[in-house]
């Protein structure tokens, strides 16, 4: 089917006023549903004709001003001639979704209860109901459910009127199509209000005792959200009432649909979570609550402006997060997780304009939801916050949602707002910053000889340079700190103050004020082992270690340097989120290599766990990365009978011994499970995933398992433990699931698993048909969970890879996703050739 392009979207938007759309869904079939939609808009060329769009329909009936309508043709509803105003009435059966995609529908495994909700992003509200399906054709939407009348039915607007299986909601505001959304099932629903807000959660029966559990922090988080987005923005909350819905099987992290957010239900935490965990769920419910103002009051014209959706609620989620003293430590997350993401992002092939010029269509669209449009865009806002104050910046966000009310917006909208704001003109700081890839590198320059200006010289080098304000600190050996602000237009700029002295670290952009790859001088490069350990501030330990793991990529710190300050520094890392993302870099980019060893690392995990509060979460993340290192498999069989979770939030448990694996003999004490340490479900898979790679657990082990987590996420859990068993069959059985089940979340698992250490003489051979069989893996699959199966069963440790890219990047004719892809794979297999 052909996708909107920019050119049809803008022609469309000229030609049309979109008045209502009153939608009425029967989702009583078991298999299928009908949707009966009414569209009322003017047409400003009478005599012209467009089209309107129906996805994945059969036995569609139209009619136009009471006309009968030829068939669509793919998913294109010819209309014309078009009055000046005018009516569409279609009538349309499909079937459920089950890949993501429109209306999802799951059956959950523990109960066999039904449940469906709608996934409308990009391009899918047409699945759903006909409609002109871009983001610059707003209108309000009235819907009507017909369903079960024991189910529980929920919608981006209040429920008017309820009559048995009949629910009936008010229109909304005028809304995106993109942004419709509803939830039907019987699903488990919480209700409070805040500040005169209506609040709801929701989450599927099976998984009542983890949402009841969390519920006061859940509407706690939220309520906060509220009043703190409310003091900055000083534009109240537009959408009457606020759901919040944990969903199965949702491909992304969460969806802002206004009035009924969904969120993937693994945020509903089973067992014991890290703080850290907490603290990203907290940041996630901000930036979709962002959103709401950020995409949803004032929304995109076309998806080149993605940006100003995603980077806006990016920065406010992680800003808010700290700011209403939930999560004071916020920022240092940012920096190692996502703003080293954008870096990533940044020096890839792929890499673009955080706004770019040239998304010509809704397919290209989809793979611009990255790095750049999120954490580069986060910072490149933050980095023009700090140029023109705080007051400034918030009075111009301001003035931009009052212009803009339930309208629609673009680059230079936001650029004329905020420049008056702040009485300058902001294009060549947009050009600089938004209109301009890669990164800059800011580094101390070494001593300069006798005469040479006084104080600290730092390069800017990249290109263009660009202007950045930022600070640079002095951490001594003896625990003092010295900051001093400064700033940067062009290659070189002296800094007054700060030198680099033996037994000194010094930290260039220390407040994490700006987006710039940073190096050290030789002496503070020197000292890290000595100063890291007892710098106190999390944030700079944070832009210390994103620094680093730079420098290790880009070829200018060995990896034995980096082994030996991870030695000194990780075991001792306060900040869980720092310590995992440290981790999984040495682990996944070195260790799996061959360049430092996993021996080494599960050393270093071993001291951390050792050193942890028993109960704490620094526990519970030192010991999911022990699990992921080791090759102790005794001990992680140990674990497995170790303290239970609390009954109730994990299902029905296997019997103890299933796990248990061979007893010590009498009189002789094996390994035990730290103490204190809560082994829930989550935390079990991952210790039986790292025994089925070693190859000392096996089917019936999994299978036991299974019993003891007959969840959704167990099945899928199950289904990656299985695809890293050292042999054929395992492997042979999840290669064809991750090449063609229909199920994405399936196929994310086998690909997760697949390609493990130790294993290559049985899994060399798939390198080959990786490159025969990616094409298949983008069929008929939603597009970003098909390309995440693509990203994680690329053959990224094997040398033939690049050969192999090569080759088919040759094709002429291949998909542009996949092109994208295989680009940026063979990048990174050429960065550590």
């Amino acid at each position: 089917m052909p996708s909107l392009t920019r050119a049809e979207a803008a022609q469309r938007a000229r030609l049309l006023r979109v008045h209502s759309y009153t939608v009425e869904l029967d989702l009583t079939g078991a298999e299928r549903f009908t949707s009966r939609t009414v569209v009322d808009f003017a047409c400003t060329d009478p005599g012209a004709g467009t089209f309107a769009e129906v996805k994945g329909a059969e036995t569609v009936r139209a009619r136009l001003n009471g006309r009968p309508l030829d068939p669509a043709a793919g998913n294109r509803l010819p209309l014309a001639p078009l009055a000046a105003r005018n009516r569409l009435e279609v009538e349309f059966s499909a079937p459920y979704s089950g890949t993501g995609e429109g209306l999802h529908r799951f059956a959950d495994p523990e109960d066999g209860e039904v449940y469906l909700y709608g996934q409308a992003p990009i391009d899918d509200a047409q699945r759903m109901f006909a409609c002109f399906d871009q983001p610059d054709l707003k209108a309000p939407i009235a819907l009507t459910v017909l369903a079960p009348p024991a189910w529980t039915v929920r919608a981006n607007a209040p429920l008017c009127a309820r009559l048995g299986g009949r629910w009936e909601f008010a229109a909304t505001p005028p809304l995106s199509t993109y942004l419709f959304s509803l939830l039907a099932g019987p699903w488990h629903v919480l209700s409070r209000e805040h500040d005169g807000i209506p609040l709801a959660l929701a989450c599927r029966r099976s998984l009542a005792a983890a949402l009841d559990a969390d519920a006061d922090a859940l509407f706690a988080a939220t309520a906060a959200s509220f009043d703190r987005y409310h003091e900055l923005f000083g534009v109240r909350y537009p959408f009457g009432k606020y759901d919040q819905a944990f969903v199965p099987e949702l491909s992304g992290g969460a969806v802002e649909n206004p009035g009924l957010v969904n969120y993937r239900e693994e945020f509903l935490f089973r067992a014991r979570a890290t703080d850290s965990e907490r603290q990203r769920r907290f940041v996630v419910m901000a930036h979709e609550m962002a959103h709401m103002w950020f995409g949803d009051l004032v929304t995109l014209r076309w998806w080149d402006d993605i940006w100003l959706n995603e980077a806006f609620a990016e920065l406010m989620g992680w800003r808010v997060a700290a700011d209403t003293g939930r999560h004071p430590t916020a920022a240092a997350d940012f920096a190692i997780w996502r703003e080293r993401w954008g870096y990533l992002a940044d020096q890839r092939p792929s890499t673009h304009p955080v706004a770019p010029d040239g998304v010509a269509d809704t397919a290209v669209a989809t793979q611009n939801f990255d790095g750049i449009s999120y954490a580069k865009g986060a910072a490149a806002l933050r980095q023009l916050a700090v140029h023109l104050g705080e007051d400034v910046f918030l009075t111009g966000l301001r003035e931009f949602f009052r212009r803009y009310r339930f309208a629609n917006a673009e680059l230079t909208d936001l650029l004329a707002v905020l420049g008056a704001a702040a009485g300058r003109d902001l294009t060549g700081w947009a050009e600089l910053w938004l209109r301009s890839s890669g990164a800059n590198t800011l580094r101390p320059l070494p001593s300069r000889a006798a005469g040479a200006p006084a104080g600290l010289t730092v390069e800017q080098t990249g290109r263009p340079l660009r202007p950045h304000r930022l600070t640079v600190a002095a951490y001594a050996s003896d625990g003092s700190v010295r900051r001093l602000p400064f700033a940067i237009d062009g290659a070189t700029a002296v800094v007054a103050g700060p030198a680099a002295r033996p037994g000194t670290v010094l930290l260039l952009n220390d407040g994490g004020e700006t987006y710039a790859k940073i190096r050290f001088d030789p002496v503070s490069r020197a000292a890290l082992p000595a100063v890291l350990p007892d710098i106190e501030e999390p944030l700079a330990r944070a832009v210390v270690w994103t620094a680093v793991i730079d420098a290790v990529r880009d070829g200018e710190l060995p990896p034995a340097e980096f082994l030996a300050l991870v030695v000194a520094a990780l075991p001792t890392e306060r900040q869980e989120g720092v310590f995992a993302e440290v981790l999984g870099f040495a682990r996944d980019a070195l260790g799996r290599r061959g360049l430092v060893p996993l021996p080494q690392l599960a050393e270093v995990c071993a001291a951390a766990l050792a050193g942890a509060a028993p109960g704490s979460g620094r526990q519970l993340a030192a010991a999911r990365a022990l699990a992921s290192v080791t090759g102790d498999a005794p001990l992680l069989r140990s674990w497995l009978t170790g303290p239970r979770t609390p009954e109730g939030l994990t299902g029905p448990r296997a019997a103890p011994e299933e796990l248990a694996g061979p007893r010590a003999p009498e009189g002789v004490a094996g390994p035990r499970a730290p103490e204190g340490l809560e082994i829930g479900p989550d935390l079990r898979w991952a210790v039986l995933l790292r025994l089925a790679a070693l190859g000392a657990a096996g089917p019936d082990d999994i299978a036991a398992e299974a019993r003891r987590d007959p969840s959704a996420k167990g099945a899928e859990q199950a289904a990656a433990c299985r695809a890293a068993l050292p042999d054929p069959g395992s492997k042979a059985e999840a290669w064809e699931t991750l090449v063609r089940h229909p199920n994405p979340r399936l196929a994310i698992a086998n690909a997760s698993a697949f390609w493990q250490p130790g294993q290559e003489a049985l899994t060399d051979a798939y390198v080959e048909r990786w490159f025969a069989d990616a094409p298949a893996m983008l069929e008929g699959r939603y597009p970003p969970a098909a390309l995440q199966v693509v990203r994680l069963s690329f053959p990224q440790y094997s040398r033939k890879s690049v050969e192999l890219t090569a080759d088919l990047l040759a094709h002429a004719d291949l998909d542009p996703r996949l092109r994208r892809e295989l680009m940026d794979g063979a990048d990174e297999l050429r960065r550590w050739a």
